[in-house]
């Protein structure tokens, strides 16, 4: 294989994903993160915008941070498919060879990433926590040269019991996925303007085309944990689906929304979309109440980022009071019902 020349690659690139002419709050996220790491590189971010008559979406995304606009806008792109999505976004990085590309680690997300990664013949580093330029190796070794201005990528490794930085020295893009909620979109600014590129990528239907016979969309049943500003979140220490009534009445109280360790997802007492950690979803709400979970470090790199961190345990021992901003140690299942009396009571007396 002929060997990439890195030189040719310039810019900071994330992939825009867009559902139904929306954009997903990834994208905006992804731009935040892609404005630190360009101005760093002392570069320029773009957007890659794939979908059907969505040229609309170019205007918000240079609201949040796109100094550029790649539009690829086609009749096949109107739903996500893999096939057509991996060849306009591989032709996208063939065509203007950006240093760096981020996609959200969603379901699209996962699925589009990796097709892509192979199809230009670069790695990827999937659900990074951290992104930042630096040198690498990160030890300088007289055995190995040191390269500067390599993107860090940090994740999770061996099942969340260690944390791994990563590097793509030799080959461009540097590609990483990130999950929703990791990263934070800068405030808006109104007035931005970005260059809009329209680039076709030479579509043509082929039989790797998956057929969509028929979209059903499900409405979900529960709150988005990622919106909520406090949360009171249960564990293993619940006891029983039973018990989770005594946290709903007090999330109830707070204005709060009950969310959920994979512990009792596993155990089928809540739905997979409440669950808070490394394998659910990471939030950063005001306040995180931490019921009866031990705090095993896969749940905290779901929300070690809350503002406040309140846990009760009847485990004095339990890693989750290292992350805690005020601990209780005791049974929640009689200390929750006074507190949701208590806040009832002053509640009723304003």
């Amino acid at each position: 294989m002929n060997k990439m020349n890195l030189e040719e690659y310039k810019g900071v690139f994330i992939f825009a994903q867009q559902v139904d002419n929306k954009l997903s709050g990834i994208a905006l996220e992804l731009l935040g993160k892609a404005k630190e790491l360009a101005a760093a590189l002392s570069t320029d971010v773009t957007a890659v915008l794939l979908g059907h008559q969505i040229k609309e979406l170019t205007e918000e995304l240079a609201r949040y941070g796109a100094d550029k606009v790649i539009v690829v806008d086609d009749p096949e792109l109107k739903e996500y498919r893999t096939e057509p999505y991996t060849h306009a976004l591989a032709s996208v990085i063939q065509e203007y060879k950006p240093e760096i590309l981020l996609v959200g680690a969603t379901a699209i997300g996962r699925d589009l990433g990796p097709r892509v990664s192979a199809r230009v013949a670069t790695g990827l580093t999937a659900d990074c926590t951290k992104l930042e330029i630096g040198d690498f190796p990160l030890t300088p070794s007289a055995a190995r040269e040191t390269k500067h201005n390599q993107l860090l990528m940090t994740r999770p490794a061996f099942g969340g019991n260690t944390i791994a930085t990563i590097a793509c020295p030799d080959n461009r893009p540097q590609m990483a996925t990130v999950r929703p909620g990791v990263m934070q979109k800068i405030a808006p600014i109104d007035d931005a303007k970005a260059e809009i590129i329209e680039y076709n990528p030479g579509l043509k239907v082929d039989h790797n085309y998956v057929e969509i016979l028929e979209i059903v969309k499900a409405a979900s049943q529960t709150a988005d944990i990622q919106d909520a500003k406090i949360l009171v979140s249960g564990g293993r220490g619940v006891g029983n689906p039973e018990n989770f009534a005594i946290l709903d009445a007090f999330a109830k109280a707070i204005g709060g929304t009950v969310s959920c360790s994979r512990a009792v997802v596993d155990s089928g007492w809540k739905p997979k979309e409440l669950q808070v950690g490394q394998t659910g979803k990471t939030v950063r709400p005001n306040v995180y109440f931490a019921i009866g979970i031990s705090g095993a470090i896969q749940h905290v790199a779901g929300m070690e980022e809350s503002e406040i961190i309140i846990a009760i345990n009847k485990d004095e021992t339990a890693p989750i009071f290292d992350v805690a901003d005020y601990g209780i140690v005791g049974d929640a299942l009689k200390i929750l019902p006074e507190l949701t009396e208590a806040v009832n009571r002053a509640k009723a007396n304003q």
